[in-house]
């Protein structure tokens, strides 16, 4: 859904440089901008990973097209790139925004948690579902996530009595998928993966990517098509024969995903110390 950008709440760390904007809707985005120091393709691969992501039931933040106008800038004057000395303007127009989970003001996020706090994650799942997504995608940085503490129903009630509060993890900050600007595949044993392997500890085979792994399988080329039909033109820029190529690609890899999880226990060190052959 496009939103307009209507306030600054603060510069966020990173080398995109994004800034945590609060818009039309009423909600916060994490915005990184068409003129971004890693490339425009950037928010292209934001775009296509939030919408890949959803459609296969992982969790990450909900994605919107920005709207920056010149009466923000104007109101905003803290919003620019710093490139070395020099400070380069925001171009009006669309960007990439990353919903943040919450009111900044009362919600805490945490991009790390004791191992102790870890383990009680209530979708520690999703970091083997995001793996499985990572491999496939062609994700040349290590998984990002963050955690914040929610209202968890119990079980499959959504009776509001039932709730309880609880430390949930959203996969975020996707612009290197397709290893970045670059857009192509790596195949490296190490590719995707969580820095804190615990999250891996009770993986004991292909079976625990279930039903991640034949979602991707059978990913549908409409949900792609319908993706890069709602990328503004202005992020592509004479890309489209490229995006193009790349995503015949990507369908083309869907059927070998749970061998490049294998390939995980060949690298450095071992991410699934129970797997059992």
């Amino acid at each position: 859904m496009p939103v307009q950008a209507s306030r600054l709440i603060r510069k966020m760390r990173g080398g995109a440089q994004a800034h945590l904007l609060e818009t039309s809707d009423q909600h916060a985005y994490v915005v990184k901008f068409h003129n971004n120091p890693q490339h425009r393709r950037i928010l292209v691969n934001e775009w296509i990973a939030s919408t890949f992501l959803h459609y296969l039931g992982i969790a990450a933040p909900q994605s919107a097209m920005v709207e920056v106008t010149n009466s923000f800038l104007e109101k905003n004057p803290e919003v620019y790139i710093q490139l070395g000395r020099e400070r380069q303007a925001i171009p009006v127009g669309w960007h990439s925004g990353s919903r943040y989970p919450g009111d900044p003001a009362r919600t805490v996020v945490y991009d790390y948690l004791p191992d102790v706090l870890l383990d009680k994650v209530e979708n520690l799942v999703d970091f083997r579902a995001v793996l499985a997504f990572d491999k496939w995608i062609g994700n040349a940085d290590s998984r990002q996530a963050i955690f914040f503490r929610a209202r968890v129903h119990d079980g499959l009630s959504a009776v509001a009595e039932s709730a309880h509060l609880g430390f949930v993890a959203e996969m975020m900050d996707n612009g290197y998928v397709f290893e970045g600007p670059h857009w192509r595949f790596g195949e490296s044993a190490i590719q995707g993966l969580y820095f804190r392997p615990q999250v891996y500890r009770t993986v004991r085979g292909l079976d625990d990517f279930e039903p991640w792994l034949d979602r991707i399988r059978h990913f549908p080329e409409e949900v792609v098509d319908q993706a890069v039909k709602r990328i503004p033109p202005a992020w592509l820029e004479g890309d489209e024969d490229a995006l193009e190529r790349l995503l015949e690609q990507l369908l083309r890899r869907r059927t070998r995903v749970g061998g490049m999880i294998e390939s995980c226990r060949s690298g450095r060190s071992n991410p699934f110390p129970n797997w059992r052959p």
